[in-house]
């Protein structure tokens, strides 16, 4: 990790891997100007996956001491972070303490406050595109991937505001058993009658299986990365997706191929599948709004909406 230098202007930061490829870059400039941000700029400080900890701490110390060092959006590295790091945090929001991950950094005050806007913008993308009612027939959800972006999808899944429109069971799979054991700790602290199941998954063709017991019209989610960062997809080419079946791919740019072996079934199996643009639209959003402390009213997101797909390839 290369630290930027001290900024000179009001500055975002975006906390990635790979960041100098994300559409962000483009966008930002322009969201800045309709936002009224006119003199903010953005700038990527790339990681790499699970970096040492003192790696995050050094750079959540520079935030946090850098008048101009506004917040950031945290990818990929939200848990990491969050236990590396968050001694040098002041406060944290009620979703950062419950799922232990931070994806947004701000000021307030000059109290550096972490949150973990997840659980909020993945439900306002599953909203577009899940239909009201939909759980009713008895459909599941299988999220491979047992990280943030999981819980997050999970706890809005049962959230109970939403009555009885739940699935009827949720299963989440992990390649590795830590992060899998981790995960079904934090999600036994939703008080939800929706069944929950943990599925070790080292290999492909162990999701294979998994998917393979789900009811019609269940939701299969990729929150693994695979395809973004990193080559593949948690899935083979022999897996068979649920009947009328909801697929969401949470990546919006790479190989994306766990959504191409989605595409290849799409007709032949009633699919309605979904990438990541929208959920990277609200992520972007709702984090740009807490850093420099601005309301994202429908008007604002429609106006940023409207700028991200005229840019989209």
């Amino acid at each position: 990790m290369k630290l930027p230098e001290p900024a000179h202007r009001p500055t975002m930061y975006f906390i990635g891997v790979t960041t100098g490829q994300s559409s962000i870059m483009k966008l930002f400039p322009l969201w800045a100007e309709a936002l009224g941000l006119n003199d903010a700029v953005i700038k990527g400080i790339d990681i790499a996956i699970h970096a040492d900890p003192a790696t995050y701490v050094e750079c959540v110390e520079f935030i946090k001491r850098d008048p101009l060092s506004l917040g950031a959006l945290v990818t990929t590295h939200k848990i990491d972070l969050y236990h590396a790091a968050r001694d040098v945090f002041d406060a944290f929001d009620p979703y950062a303490e419950s799922f232990e991950e931070v994806s947004s950094i701000s000021k307030r005050g000059g109290r550096l406050i972490g949150h973990a806007k997840d659980p909020i913008t993945s439900g306002l993308a599953m909203e577009a595109f899940i239909p009201k009612g939909h759980w009713a027939a008895g459909g599941e959800a299988f999220l491979m991937g047992a990280g943030g972006s999981a819980l997050a999808i999970a706890s809005w899944l049962t959230d109970p505001a939403r009555g009885g429109d739940v699935p009827s069971r949720i299963v989440v799979s992990n390649r590795s058993e830590p992060r899998l054991r981790s995960a079904e700790k934090l999600l036994g602290r939703i008080d939800t009658n929706v069944r929950f199941e943990y599925e070790l998954c080292p290999e492909p063709a162990d999701n294979d299986a998994a998917l393979a017991r789900l009811a019609p019209g269940s939701l299969v989610v990729n929150a693994t990365g695979l395809g973004k960062d990193r080559p593949g997809s948690p899935l083979t080419d022999a897996a068979a997706f649920p009947e009328g079946g909801l697929v969401w791919e949470l990546n919006y740019r790479g190989e994306l191929d766990f959504m191409h072996q989605a595409n290849r079934q799409k007709a032949a199996r009633g699919l309605r599948v979904e990438d990541g643009w929208i959920y990277f639209l609200h992520g972007w959003t709702q984090v740009i709004a807490e850093v420099f402390d601005l309301e994202m009213t429908p008007e604002r997101f429609a106006a940023c909406e409207r700028i991200a797909m005229s840019q989209r390839k």
